[in-house]
């Protein structure tokens, strides 16, 4: 079920939403101040978020503001309560973000039905269908808003091998759990050793992105390869566990030992000697990804520091496979010329075949 901020200062009725709400099943946690307010929704990013507009400290209007400007919370849905239900009051809260809006005194059952709206919206628009977290577009604005800023930062770029081989003889429904897992990890691994505002994304299939900070990379990197390299067991059969592969069969229809699914980890950060573009952010996670992918096991891999070629060098980069988008991930580097597209469709088909010979 889903979980809920109540931003309320008037403490009876802050009881009262969290009561009212339990009873229908949500989980709820209620703040007095617009501070804390901002500081969980970071933290924690609820599902939704019931806001009172007159709070101690900073209002409820800047709290939308902030929430609305950081990537991590943009798309939670904000219901707004005021005891203000002037035109112009409900104009500026919209403005700033807010998806609702009741005026106090309330009924109980509207406000209900339109949390129950808010959410059904949020989770069919903006949330990864498999995992709930966000993906598509929010993960593109999360990029986007650490290249804008001067502060370090590092992005991981998490996948699973042999996923496909797993899928095949396992089932597309334990390949989801496997992916579920994975999505588990990183949130539970990035809010106990990541910071408040760390972002987890969902780009699609069983690729996954956190950014962070350098300093947070590494541990949040062996945090997560520990703790899926433990969980991951308890979706194998014994046999398979204790032989260290899958006994599965090759296109060809001829008995193939698998190894084991297990998570790379490649590692980007704008410690180098100029900023990125997005397009470079892109080519260089890939990249990464590439090399931790080059080793067994659970790895990870940090871009060591230097420039990649510019939108004027006129050749394709050096990094061959590492260059291979997943489809979700392309999309930020369409329009980049630098890459000569014939030649980089050859790099893709080459990728692919070598692939193709690993595997099967």
């Amino acid at each position: 079920m889903a979980n809920i901020l109540v931003v309320e200062d008037e403490r009876v009725i802050a009881r009262l939403l969290k009561d009212t709400l339990q009873v229908e099943g949500y989980q709820v946690v209620t703040v007095l101040n617009g501070e804390d307010a901002v500081q969980f929704a970071l933290r924690e990013t609820p599902h939704l978020i019931v806001l009172d507009m007159m709070l101690p400290g900073i209002d409820g209007y800047e709290v939308a503001r902030r929430l609305r400007d950081h990537p991590k919370t943009m798309h939670i849905p904000i219901v707004a309560l005021s005891s203000f239900g002037e035109l112009s009051d409900k104009v500026r809260a919209f403005e700033l973000g807010v998806d609702d809006y009741i005026t106090k005194p309330f009924q109980i059952d509207e406000l209900l039905a339109r949390i129950r709206t808010q959410i059904r919206r949020v989770q069919q628009n903006y949330l990864s269908p498999l995992i709930g977290l966000p993906g598509g577009l929010q993960v593109e604005l999360a990029i986007k808003h650490k290249l804008n800023s001067l502060e370090p930062w590092s992005i991981l770029y998490l996948d699973l091998d042999n996923f496909k081989a797993f899928n095949d003889v396992y089932g597309f429904l334990t390949g989801n759990e496997i992916i579920r897992l994975v999505g588990r990890i990183c949130q539970r691994v990035v809010q106990e050793y990541g910071n408040t505002d760390d972002f987890v994304g969902h780009i699609g299939g069983d690729d996954f992105l956190v950014v962070t900070t350098p300093d947070r990379a590494n541990l949040l990197c062996k945090q997560i390869s520990a703790a899926y390299k433990e969980e991951s067991v308890a979706f194998y059969r014994p046999e398979d566990l204790r032989r260290g592969s899958i006994s599965g069969v090759d296109r060809k229809g001829r008995p193939y030992q698998f190894p084991l699914v297990s998570l790379s980890i490649g590692v980007v950060n704008n410690q180098i000697r100029r900023s990125h573009s997005i397009q470079e952010v892109s080519y260089l996670a890939a990249e990464a990804k590439y090399y931790a992918k080059q080793a067994t096991g659970n790895v990870y891999h940090i871009t060591p520091r230097r420039d990649i070629p510019t939108q004027e060098t006129s050749y394709a980069p050096r990094y061959n496979a590492a260059s291979v988008l997943p489809p979700s991930l392309s999309q930020f580097a369409v329009g980049n010329a630098s890459y000569r597209p014939n030649r980089l469709a050859d790099v893709e088909q080459r990728a692919e075949y070598e692939y193709e010979q690993k595997v099967y």
